[in-house]
């Protein structure tokens, strides 16, 4: 009878309502996601319902350790201090499960995953996180509105709550249940996997919770390759890899500099005399679906198109990843996407070979130049570190900057400094080389008045309209320069505008576009060739004659038979090979998986593993982090 009493004591009674309350609140955001998913993602809800179901029993763990410490306030402090603390901290309690509840459908709403290495690595970059949201939403409001609820539930819950803390028994005979029952659940949040239970990864995010997914986040925000993925042996891999990228020997790390001379390979009928100058622009999140020459009917990209006709169209090129790191990794390196963090956000790695590196040896002077302060995603450190010649927004002339918001200066100023930076290159008649990083095409979509007919703060749409606009203009005023019929412009996006898609990794979500400007050096024409971000420096270098010396594992597109086109895919943990309408995915645990790609890039149809195409995924993927390796033990990355 003692152990009874001490099981209906308040320590565990207590602990039962606030995990019961967090069972709801978690219940209810799920279905919220879900109704987010059926609406604005075209989900169908008969392919979620059962994610509901299972996300419910998921939680039961989850909601066991956060209302763990109730049970231990209840058992450590004596009624006095009981009476004192226990209405404000569950105030407090209260008001972080619909904050972070309210956290996720935002997070949702950008990316439509639960929590990831994204919002952990967001905490790392609060100004410009925080003031993105309070840009994007009625931040007074919602935090107004969560206090009012929160008072409302603590009101309602006054006597439950009351009456549960009343029961007076033998604390210290609760606390072996207390503690059994603390460590089992514990256990079982600490060993449950991501929920994929489905080839829908919406039904697969949805089944998860967002605070067990945060703290797996947090326990693997790098993954090495050979304990978690397939592999095999070693020098099988870098003989495959020396096959698939065209090169006798690929390296990673950057030999000493030394002076080359230069030898033109471009054939046209406008020769240039000396070095051409480079210019690299990465669009933020300009998704292939935005352009007209890729279907869109909205004529949100006009200058692009126009752009796409006059010079040479990539069309069937695809992003890496889906932040603006990989994008940077795979156009600076030309890296195959690693699991886990992109190797611009691996501390200290210095001396890659980069596109940078191999066109300094010839004399360009490499520049890198963004909108937005460089610390964020260790931009800044990763390009210093490469020997780029850094520009960010704290380096803006004086007066230039009209427009900015909390991610960077309005698109037009960044290009006006450009300008400025090429001219300065120019007058030294030394070649440049300029990779620029956009950032209007981003929430909260602010941009100056009186630029194009969508009002701004806008849409996604107004975001890309006015990314267009500012880059029509910058062409127009970079027509009137001595320089310009010399030098060579890219225009690539960093990564697609959305991410989520019903299958593991939705390839339409990666497409975008990709097209070399130079009028007087490129003769028009579109090339359909597959090919990757890993690809673009590679060809680059093929332009300018250098295709001998880059030794990188990209490919030159140009150079590639139709057949051999692929594309190198990934999420945070899958890593993706798409060759043809078929992509062999590599996964944690080993797993492998084989789908059939239809040709809108939407569906994706389990089938058997294909042997050479898991050989040829493999040889990419581990091949690149055999090359990160060796290149660590240089002592260039720790």
């Amino acid at each position: 009878m003692k152990r009874l009493n001490g099981w209906q004591g308040n320590a565990l009674r207590v602990w039962g309502l606030m995990a019961l309350l967090a069972i709801a609140v978690f219940f209810l955001t799920r279905a919220v996601l879900l109704a987010h998913s059926v609406v604005s993602s075209q989900q169908p809800l008969s392919g979620l319902l059962s994610a509901l179901a299972l996300g419910s029993l998921r939680d039961i763990p989850v909601v066991a350790m956060i209302a763990a410490p109730w049970a231990l306030f209840e058992l450590l402090f004596n009624a006095k201090w009981r009476n004192r603390l226990r209405w404000p901290l569950f105030a407090l309690y209260v008001f972080t499960l619909f904050f972070v509840a309210i956290s996720e459908a935002i997070f949702w709403d950008e990316f439509s995953v639960r929590f990831n290495f994204i919002a952990l690595d967001y905490l790392v970059f609060t100004t410009e996180v925080i003031g993105n949201i309070r840009q994007s939403y009625p931040v007074g409001k919602i935090i107004a509105a969560l206090l009012a609820l929160t008072l409302l539930v603590v009101w309602l819950l006054r006597r439950p709550i009351q009456r549960a803390g009343l029961v007076e028994s033998s604390r210290m005979g609760q606390l072996p249940w207390v503690a059994a029952m603390m460590l089992g659940f514990g256990v079982l949040a600490y060993q449950q996997l991501a929920p994929e239970f489905s080839s829908n990864s919406f039904a697969n995010e949805l089944a998860d919770n967002g605070w067990r997914s945060f703290l797996s986040a947090a326990r693997q925000n790098r993954l090495d390759y050979r304990q978690f993925y397939a592999s095999r042996p070693d020098a099988e891999v870098m003989a495959d890899l020396q096959r698939l990228s065209g090169q006798g020997r690929i390296r990673v790390s950057r030999p000493p500099l030394q002076a080359v001379a230069y030898q033109p390979a471009i054939q046209t009928a406008h020769q240039p005399s000396r070095q051409p100058n480079v210019v690299v622009v990465m669009m933020e999140s300009m998704s292939a679906e935005f352009m007209e020459t890729f279907g869109n009917k909205q004529r949100i990209t006009p200058n692009l198109d126009r752009l796409a006709k006059e010079g040479m169209l990539f069309a069937n090129l695809y992003a890496t990843g889906t932040r603006t790191v990989r994008g940077l990794e795979a156009l600076s390196a030309a890296l195959p996407p690693q699991p886990g963090a992109a190797v611009v956000r691996w501390p200290n790695i210095r001396n890659l070979n980069t596109l940078g590196s191999t066109l300094a040896e010839r004399g360009w002077t490499p520049h890198f130049i963004y909108g937005g302060y460089g610390m964020f995603d260790n931009m800044n450190s990763y390009f210093e570190s490469q020997s780029y010649r850094v520009t960010d927004r704290r380096a803006f002339k004086d007066g230039l900057v009209k427009f900015e918001n909390v991610w960077g200066v309005a698109d037009e100023h960044l290009f006006d400094q450009v300008l400025i930076e090429m001219d300065k290159d120019a007058a030294s008649g030394k070649p440049f080389f300029m990779h620029v990083m956009t950032t209007s095409n981003h929430r909260p979509f602010t941009y100056p008045d009186g630029r194009i007919d969508i009002p701004s703060p806008a849409k996604r749409e107004g975001g890309v309209k006015y990314a267009d606009y500012a880059i029509g203009r910058f062409i127009e005023q970079a027509q009137q320069k001595p320089w310009f019929d010399n030098t060579i412009f890219l225009f690539v996006a960093d990564h697609c505008a959305a991410s989520a898609g019903k299958s593991k990794i939705p390839v339409y979500r990666y497409h975008i576009p990709a097209i070399v400007y130079a009028p007087k050096i490129i003769s028009p024409q579109r090339v359909d060739t597959l090919a990757s971000q890993i690809d673009l420096a590679p060809t680059l270098l093929s332009m300018l004659g250098l295709a001998a010396e880059e030794h990188f594992v990209g490919r030159d597109i140009l150079s590639m038979a139709p057949e051999d086109g692929r594309a190198l895919l990934s999420t945070y943990q899958n890593l993706g090979y798409l060759k043809g309408d078929v992509m062999t995915v590599l996964q944690p645990k080993r797993k492998i998986e084989t789908f059939r790609i239809s040709d809108n890039g939407q569906e994706a149809q389990l089938i058997a593993n294909d042997p050479k195409l898991t050989n040829e995924a493999i040889a990419y993927f581990q091949g690149a982090a055999l090359l990160m390796e060796s290149h660590g033990q240089d002592g260039s990355r720790r």
